[in-house]
């Protein structure tokens, strides 16, 4: 029965769409529209809270269908980043990131909406950042790119060029660890085709 239930991915974004389609599942897309006003002190928590919260956000609207939920926050110094509210604090976030090494966690949750059961974990990846110029971070900001993105950056967009090195999953700081997708599909009986790799 499982096999045959509809996936709906409860997020906007087009990068995790991206990334779930690559898996070759098929699945449609429903925004949650959930507040992330963070509530958990923890990243890995509080990313599979807010996961949770936007999946159970769509279950009311999608009751019979499997529904997978993510969300990512950048944490630095036991300080976690969202996406930023304005230009200033996305400015600001990306000096509290050069430099130096953070942690980029994404937690997914895939939720039988039928049964309310629940299955999802975090993924976590190191990001290091060179020591980027003043000029290149307000240049940046003011593409606009920030502004969509936790922690101020997209890593597989113009902040490509600040990043000297990931360990991790390059997908888990895309926003969607495909990886943890497939464990947790895999775990509901979705049959989820052979890997293929992922472009860098």
């Amino acid at each position: 029965m499982t096999a045959n239930r509809r996936i709906v991915l409860a997020s906007g974004s087009p990068r995790r769409r991206e990334l779930l389609a690559r898996l070759g599942v098929s699945f449609e897309v429903v925004v949650s529209g959930v507040d992330e006003s963070t509530a958990t002190p923890t990243a890995p928590e509080l990313t599979v809270e807010l996961a949770e919260r936007k999946a159970r956000a769509v279950a009311t609207l999608r009751p019979q269908d499997l529904i997978l939920g993510s969300d990512t926050v950048v944490e630095v110094d036991g300080r976690i980043l969202g996406k930023p509210a304005s230009p200033a604090e996305a400015l600001a976030m990306l000096h509290s990131l050069r430099g130096r090494t953070h942690r980029v966690v994404t937690g997914v949750v895939v939720l039988d909406a039928a049964s309310g059961t629940v299955h999802g974990r975090a993924a976590v990846t190191a990001v290091t950042m060179r020591d980027v110029s003043d000029a290149e971070l307000a240049a940046y900001v003011a593409t606009g790119e920030p502004m969509d993105a936790a922690g101020a950056y997209a890593i597989q967009g113009g902040a490509a060029a600040f990043v000297t090195a990931v360990d991790g999953d390059l997908d888990t700081v895309i926003g969607l660890p495909t990886a943890l997708v497939r464990d947790l599909l895999t775990t509901v009986g979705i049959a989820v085709p052979a890997a293929a790799p992922l472009a860098q």
